[in-house]
């Protein structure tokens, strides 16, 4: 099969540097260039220091229409607005969107002619394999939503508490106040309480799966004192014993191959560094506990693009992503 031409736009942050890791390794696919302002006629491995000796390819000034897919790895707003400005320089090339333009589906359609699928391929894998544009997860939404997702198809969810905890790769390369290594360490902070950005995109999932039913959710993220990984823990009332739960999950992720239910107690050393998803269900009384860990720049992020990008192109889903945790 002739390889995949794919360009990134915005490749010098942490997810442009999760997907060159992922594509220069790709089975189907040849990295036809990496776009970015700031770093043009820089090599690559300038950059992102652990690809010496992997690939030869620099950043780019510009980019062309001679790609099969192009990657956006702009900042939330910023995608829509170079899309805008250029869109004519990608008239026949599929476009994968890993900022927060067009989640949700109020803003999907970027004109008459492009509109972008929401890219959980546990939700909509069917629609993402004849999608022309899809629209990445966040982060954080990933996570909830893996937890969630087997429950709303049965109809039972109404009212979630969830916390979460994220390494500090989630607030992007960029430095502030609570990302640098000298306040992270050794901390942990609540942030966005009840407010985070992926609130609407993980209720609209929802609401796909159960139509008739409102869901109630309030959620609070952590800063961790660690680099990456994400670990969720959502509590609802739920009628169904701890076996019936798990038949159920198993049920649901049964066709879907990086989602995994555990019978045992997770921990993020499972899936750092992979495209995975653990899920693990505790229940006690009416009360159930769903704890759900992902890595945020992979499959809360460029691992997800990648896996996108396979059912895209009639791929094997898993192309490009068995992928070993940095288990010790």
């Amino acid at each position: 099969m002739q390889k995949i031409k794919v360009g990134i736009i915005g490749g010098a942050g942490y997810t442009g540097g999760e997907l060159i890791r992922l594509l220069i390794n790709h089975p189907n696919a040849e990295l036809t260039y990496v776009h970015s302002k700031s770093n043009a006629g820089k090599a690559v491995h300038a950059v992102h220091g652990d690809l010496v000796g992997e690939t030869s390819v620099a950043f780019s000034s510009t980019f062309t229409d001679n790609v099969d897919v192009v990657f956006l790895c702009l900042g939330h707003g910023d995608a829509k607005k170079f899309l805008q400005e250029n869109i004519d320089a990608f008239k026949s090339a599929r476009i994968i969107d890993l900022s927060n333009d067009f989640r949700l589906s109020a803003n999907a359609a970027f004109n008459e002619e492009r509109s972008f699928v929401y890219g959980l391929p546990e939700l909509n894998k069917q629609e993402i394999i004849s999608a022309t544009n899809v629209a990445n997860p966040g982060c954080f939404a990933t996570a909830i939503q893996l937890g969630l997702l087997p429950l709303a198809k049965a109809g039972l969810v109404t009212e979630v508490y969830t916390t979460g905890i994220t390494g500090s790769t989630g607030a992007g390369q960029g430095l502030s106040a609570t990302s640098h290594f000298s306040w992270r360490a050794n901390n942990v902070q609540a942030y966005k309480t009840l407010s985070h950005q992926h609130l609407g995109e993980i209720s609209q999932s929802l609401h796909q799966l159960q139509v008739k039913q409102d869901v109630d959710i309030s959620f609070v993220p952590w800063r961790g004192d660690f680099t990456r990984g994400i670990f969720i823990s959502s509590q609802l009332n739920c009628p169904l014993t701890q076996q019936e739960v798990h038949e159920l999950f198993e049920e649901y992720y049964a066709e879907h191959p990086f989602t995994f239910v555990s019978n045992e107690p997770i921990f993020l050393k499972q899936v750092v560094n992979t495209n995975k998803c653990f899920i693990q269900l505790e229940k006690v009384g009416t009360k159930l506990v769903v704890h759900s860990i992902i890595d945020n720049l992979l499959k809360g992020a460029s691992g997800q693009a990648v896996q996108n990008m396979n059912l895209m192109f009639g791929l094997d889903e898993k192309a490009g992503l068995r992928l070993k945790a940095n288990f010790f």
